[in-house]
């Protein structure tokens, strides 16, 4: 049991730590139907229709979260990877539903999805796996040679590690699997309410009882309790930004005169972006150069900078005329395959032979381009532009 983007591995895998980037940025028509009642013009969908997206995103919101990179001892593991969901879709898959419930119940959009899903990834590695502020987290024999160089003592957290956790919380685990997902969606869906009352709180419900598995578990084979201050810290951060996230507003229509960019553009930019730092990693090492300043705050500042840089496009992007789901999903898509890519780098905890590693990292490549192809087909199909 960990967090997602648990680091892997400082020689090949900086790549769990570069998971944690920014996502999909606030589209200009995220508005949604409080209601939760399905459009007049449309006649109400069939069950199982209706459920798809709900299904889907319980899915997808764990893989991407735990499976995507092929960090941990499960690699390659058919059976353990399929009984592993047994946890992590109520703790992944659940807790992205309820963010995007959250969010679509209130008539808003993508702010307000990314501040909650911040909020997540504070949540996770902090009240619920404790990872943020475990020195010997699941005895990583790497773990404290990377925390220490950015150690801020006051907190008893890594500056490095603490953003890469969180960071992979919000892409990963949340915000990637939305955008993906609502791309499925018929557009009168898309910004609608999922589900009614009754299935939200069966969602927070097995969302609660995942959280407390994962704590419990934790709190019988790691020995380890953050201070009570550190809890309190987390939570008080956790209850500010779910507050901010009500307080964004609504997104506005379109403020720009001049055209979106490409969608091709946005993946491809999403994408440079996302994997600067593995690639500067990458070099470092053919050169022989040292790479201790990737976990040092040189790291951070590469690791930090281009999230805002991204972030910033996407946000200006996303006011231009013509921003749509194909943008959407070209920047989802862009950030879910900087992670398939860094997988093939990463080295996975415990003795995963190389042949089990490699088939899981084609596997999911695979998956990954399939789903985006599939994406980009229903979007096509739907007549939307470019």
């Amino acid at each position: 049991m960990t967090s997602s983007g648990t680091p892997a591995e400082p020689q090949r895998s900086q790549a769990a730590t570069s998971s944690a980037r920014d996502v999909p940025a606030a589209t200009t028509d995220d508005r949604a139907d409080p209601s939760g009642k399905p459009s007049p013009r449309s006649p109400r969908a069939p069950l199982l229709h209706r459920l798809a997206p709900v299904l889907g995103l319980l899915l997808l919101a764990p893989v991407c979260a735990e499976y995507l990179i092929g960090y941990d001892d499960s690699t390659g593991q058919p059976a353990e990877l399929l009984g592993g969901l047994v946890v992590f879709v109520p703790l992944y898959g659940c807790a992205a539903l309820i963010i995007r419930e959250a969010a679509r119940r209130a008539g808003r959009g993508w702010p307000t999805i990314m501040l909650l899903a911040l909020a997540f990834g504070v949540l996770q590695p902090g009240l619920i796996d404790q990872a943020m502020f475990n020195p010997s987290y699941r005895d990583i024999d790497y773990l404290q040679p990377m925390m220490r160089p950015t150690y801020i003592p006051a907190f008893g957290i890594s500056a490095y590690l603490t953003l890469t956790w969180i960071a992979g919380h919000v892409i990963w685990s949340v915000s990637v699997p939305i955008a993906i997902v609502e791309s499925f969606a018929p557009d009168h869906r898309r910004t609608q309410p999922w589900l009614g009352r009754l299935g939200l709180a069966i969602a927070v419900l097995l969302f609660l009882a995942g959280a407390a598995f994962v704590v419990q578990w934790h709190l019988r084979t790691e020995g380890f309790v953050p201070a009570v201050p550190q809890l309190a810290g987390a939570a008080a951060v956790v209850v500010v930004l779910a507050g901010a996230a009500f307080a964004t507003g609504r997104r506005p229509r379109p403020t720009a005169s001049r055209s979106a960019p490409r969608p091709w553009l946005v993946g491809a930019v999403a994408f440079a972006a996302l994997f600067l730092p593995m690639a500067v990693e990458l070099v470092t090492g053919v050169l022989g150069i040292g790479q201790g300043f990737v976990v040092d705050w040189p790291g951070v500042a590469l690791f930090v900078v281009p999230i805002a840089v991204l972030a910033g496009l996407l946000a200006a992007w996303s006011r231009r005329q013509g921003w749509g789901a194909p943008h959407r999903l070209a920047a989802a898509g862009g950030a879910l395959l900087t992670n398939v890519v860094i997988g093939f780098f990463v080295q996975p905890l415990g003795d995963v032979t190389t042949t089990a590693e490699l088939a899981h990292n084609t596997v999911v490549a695979a998956g990954a381009v399939a789903l985006l192809a599939l994406a980009a087909l229903r979007i096509r199909r739907r007549g939307e532009p470019r």
